[in-house]
């Protein structure tokens, strides 16, 4: 189906930053477009500063200066709702509240035409709630942006039980004409992104929990290491612990107590201090003025080992290896894949990628006790930190060797304690397992899923294409070891990574 004709008009109901940032996206697209807002001179004071940016974006060069004078030439403020009844599409970004809501679209179906799309921009409530209060809810769908709306490609198309999938083609294709990352989603709790993303916050928080390392030292790592854009911690200080913990909370209480999705005491505990983030300036971390940033735990310097073996292992030996060659130190390979799935031998110390057992464990079923871990990395090649742990009994020589050959080959070396899974590894282990569970009962699809939290929050790489490349098989063993460690049923495995597995298929073929 076509886009929506750019002469149509387009309404948003809502001034604030992302009413706002939607009334600028639909100008720029070149629809004439209304704003309404209950406050006084709150949509006539959006317009203006709506169109203060299309003139700063021309003063940059990104836009003819022709072209953000009739962008916002396109804007106008409607001074009642009765002012909409000619548009085409009414996107609503007002408060999250489903009575205010619902009221909203009631009083909208008398006055706009019988082939108005009406859109809800909610992060949280269910689309099929919404529509339940109108004649005809086959009118309405989700139409969910991320801040700031400009900038951010995703939106998420949802639709309810009684959306017309015609509608959410049409807006599925207008999204796009409007330069826009569009998917598909069904109204489940958290659509996509709000879902998918619970593990990156949630282990984030156990690991701190389970005291595997300080807040900078875990950020750094999934900086480093992962290549998020930010670690858990610093990500939570700037969406607020009060916005973030309540997203949790909801999606908890949503999904009727999973425990995939279980609150922490820890974020609890700030929100009942105040400490918010950035918002009060002070979260995990201090902020403001005269703030001073912590440093990440880095291991010193340690000397070069004698002998080093490369085991073929897949990418992370690889990445090794590479580094290896451009430090000139010396490593012998081997031409067959370790029977006990080393990676590296050095010196004393057998050093493995992390499979969601502990190192002691593993020490342990091995009979090594000079074993160390390392966590995931998304680029072994490029990454310019890696995490290690050792197991209780490993000695201080053994582990000195394994943190002498990482650092010579360029990575600073963060010890983690010794908790299952590591950081990265588990992190990601777990939010493919998310993205895979919303495949699997039919929220979207795999593609989807992964440009979801590509665009809409920035991961480096979506979770299922993530999951592909580690291998299933692999992350599968790491959430089982995950959920016999700790006998929980937050680990359980998705039943589509198993069937992928068991068929020999990945989710991006």
């Amino acid at each position: 189906m076509a886009a929506l004709d750019p002469s149509r008009l387009v309404a948003v109901i809502g001034s604030g930053a992302m009413g706002a940032g939607i009334a600028q996206i639909a100008a720029a697209a070149g629809h004439p477009v209304m704003l309404f807002d209950v406050k006084p001179g709150a949509a006539v004071t959006a317009i203006g500063d709506i169109q203060k940016t299309f003139g700063k974006l021309a003063e940059k060069g990104r836009i003819s200066a022709g072209a953000a004078e009739a962008a916002g030439a396109r804007l106008t403020v409607a001074n009642s709702l009765a002012e909409l009844a000619g548009a085409a599409l009414v996107v609503e970004a007002i408060v999250e509240n489903l009575d205010v809501k619902r009221k909203l679209f009631r009083e909208l179906e008398g006055v706009v035409g019988a082939d108005c799309v009406l859109a809800t921009n909610t992060s949280s409530i269910s689309v099929t709630s919404i529509g339940a209060a109108l004649r005809d809810p086959s009118r309405l769908l989700g139409m969910h942006f991320f801040n700031p709306a400009p900038l951010m490609a995703l939106v998420e198309v949802v639709t309810g039980l009684a959306t017309d999938p015609s509608l959410a083609a049409l807006i599925f294709d207008t999204a796009a004409a409007w330069g826009k990352s569009p998917v598909h989603a069904k109204s489940t709790p958290g659509f996509i992104v709000n879902r998918v993303a619970r593990p990156y916050y949630a282990e984030g928080l156990r690991l701190l929990t389970e005291q595997a390392g300080d807040v900078a030292t875990i950020d750094a790592v999934m900086r480093e290491a992962g290549g998020f854009r930010m670690g858990p911690f610093e990500l939570m200080d700037l969406i607020g612990h009060d916005v973030n913990f309540a997203v949790t909370r909801s999606v908890f209480d949503a999904f009727y107590q999973d425990p995939r999705f279980t609150p922490s005491l820890i974020q609890q505990e700030l929100v009942n201090a105040g400490f918010l983030g950035r918002k009060s300036g002070r979260g995990f971390y201090r902020h403001g003025e005269g703030a001073t940033v912590p440093r990440p735990q880095t291991e010193p310097a340690a000397p070069l080992p004698v002998r080093v073996v490369v085991w073929p292992a897949g990418p992370a030996t690889e990445g090794i290896a590479a580094r290896l060659r451009t430090a000139s130190v010396p490593f012998a390979t081997a031409e067959t894949p370790d029977s006990d799935g080393r990676v590296l031998g050095v010196d004393d110390a057998a050093v493995y990628l992390t499979d969601g057992r502990s190192a002691t464990q593993r020490a342990h079923d091995n009979d090594h006790r000079d074993t160390v871990l390392i966590d995931l990395a998304l680029d072994y090649a490029k990454a310019t930190r890696i995490a290690v742990t050792r197991s209780d009994r490993c000695s201080v020589t053994a582990y000195g060797a394994v943190v002498g050959l990482l650092q010579a080959t360029g990575f600073a070396v963060s010890r983690l304690d010794d908790v299952p899974g590591m950081a990265v590894m588990r992190t990601v282990a777990m939010l493919a397992n998310e993205a895979a569970d919303a495949v699997n009962q039919g929220v979207c699809d795999a593609q989807a899923a992964d440009i979801a939290m590509q665009k809409g929050v920035n991961y480096p790489r979506g979770p299922l294409a993530w999951a592909d490349a580690v291998g299933l098989g692999h992350v599968m063993t790491v959430l089982d070891n995950l959920a016999r460690s700790y006998g929980e049923d937050r680990y359980r495995v998705s039943h589509l990574i198993r069937r992928k597995v068991w068929s020999e298929s990945k989710f991006h073929q």
